[in-house]
């Protein structure tokens, strides 16, 4: 709303013959997401790309490689790539003719209304924002729109006309979200539990950060992560027995926030998962069908039988419910 007034505000001044002096700048809030060009309020905060801090998926070079260091040419060679890009242009529900038209960046926000449908939900297995980003970013040549981190900041890498690459056959059609948590594990898969997590006097998990640049890397000031549940969460997942972690607070927080908003700017993300006949989430592969057709969040594993994330901790009554509510 206050976009819209200052726009109307603008406009008034223009028609009264009123000019805004060149070089004004224009306030930011620190909570906009940026889509199709255009910035959007979410009411947690938000670092795009373009902020100090941020993290930028346009950049082709090592993002934490030394500056001397960084090579703008192994990713030919040593990932046998054929662009540099870590994203391209969506086709989903797209001509030749309407890709050749945004082929420049063009992107109008409705056109990008009609293409945009599902939030894909990961975990990201690194634990904070700062590692995920060098995971994805440096070593494995791919994207994503967003990152969460443990505190419930919200990272934007990309403007969501960008076909990231996250989620394989839904990157054309999706937005995708890489939540800091380390995961979930069967009973025979190693565990990072004990490097990741402590107990406190007062028997209250905790997570302790092992290294020391993905700590400091946390925007919120002596800040201390714990799962919403104390417990260990398990579940089956693909038809394996999981267990995991859960998120934080601050994360289920922020993570609301975000769907509501993405909701409302692009309103084919419906406010949903897929569920089965019982109304609960449906916890392995969609068939082809049901991807197809659905609309609104879904998993990583709903779209690949190799994935298990977000694992059986992750709160999609909570989202979904919580996003609804705000979203009236």
């Amino acid at each position: 709303m206050k976009l819209v007034a200052s726009l109307l505000l603008l406009g008034a001044l223009l028609m009264t013959g009123c000019t805004v002096k060149p070089g004004t700048p224009v306030k930011r809030h620190g909570d906009e997401i940026m889509v199709a060009g255009q910035l959007f309020r979410v009411g947690t905060p938000v670092v795009l790309w373009t902020d100090p801090g941020g993290y930028d998926a346009y950049r082709v070079d090592k993002r934490f490689s030394k500056f001397d260091e960084r090579s703008f040419s192994d990713w030919d060679e040593a990932n046998k790539k054929k662009t540099p890009q870590r994203y391209n242009i969506r086709n989903h529900n797209m001509t030749p003719e309407e890709m050749e038209a945004v082929r420049g960046g063009g992107w109008e926000l409705e056109k990008l209304q009609g293409v945009v449908d599902q939030f894909v939900i990961h975990y990201d297995v690194c634990g904070t924002s700062h590692e995920c980003f060098n995971v994805l970013h440096d070593r494995r040549h791919l994207s994503v729109h967003f990152m969460l981190d443990l505190d419930g900041t919200i990272y934007q890498t990309l403007d969501l006309k960008e076909r990231a690459w996250h989620a394989g056959p839904a990157n054309s059609r999706s937005v995708g979200v890489e939540i800091a948590n380390m995961g979930a594990y069967a009973d025979d898969e190693k565990k990072p539990w004990d490097r990741w997590y402590n107990v406190d006097a007062d028997g209250q998990v905790y997570i302790t950060i092992p290294d020391a640049d993905d700590a400091a890397s946390i925007r919120t000031p002596n800040f201390v992560a714990r799962p919403s549940r104390n417990e260990m969460i398990v579940g089956e997942i693909q038809g394996k027995s999981l267990e995991q972690f859960d998120l934080t607070d601050e994360q289920y927080d922020a993570l609301i926030k975000l769907t509501a908003a993405l909701h409302k700017v692009l309103p084919g993300i419906e406010l949903d998962y897929p569920k089965d006949e019982n109304g609960d989430v449906i916890p392995h592969l969609l068939p082809q069908e049901e991807q197809d057709s659905h609309r609104g969040l879904i998993g990583h594993y709903h779209v690949s039988d190799v994935k298990v994330d977000p694992g059986p901790a992750f709160d999609w009554e909570r989202v979904v419910n919580g996003a609804k509510k705000i979203s009236r």
